[in-house]
């Protein structure tokens, strides 16, 4: 079966950086394009970067624009997230996405900017 699962998350000081892994199994990776989302208790759970199955199409929003940058190794089946210039409005649980005609969701990994 289809299975996602974060790491990476953490405490990190405003300013700082992390990066989140999202490893696939139980699909071919290589074949579907994939996201990374953040939800805040209370609020909706909103996109923050997709890139295509190549890896060569990525798309971002603007609050990730010049901070963050997604990417793939389709090797190692595995999406990243590296996080930069982190903020305190960057603290959410941090989902990655399987897109395609069916979708699935990790569980998701607590990220916490603060000092």
């Amino acid at each position: 079966q289809v299975e996602l699962v974060e790491s990476g998350g953490g405490l990190v000081q405003p300013g700082g950086s992390l990066r989140l892994s999202c490893a696939a199994s139980g699909f071919t990776f290589r074949e579907y394009s994939m996201s990374w989302h953040r939800q805040v208790p209370g609020k909706e759970r909103e996109l923050v970067a997709v890139i295509t199955s190549s890896g060569g199409g990525r798309n971002y929003a603007d609050f990730a624009k010049g901070r963050f940058t997604i990417s793939r190794d389709n090797a190692k089946n595995t999406m990243y997230l590296q996080m930069n210039s982190l903020k305190p409005e960057d603290t959410a649980v941090y989902y990655c996405r399987r897109l395609g005609a069916t979708t699935y969701w990790g569980r998701g990994t607590q990220v916490t900017v603060s000092s």
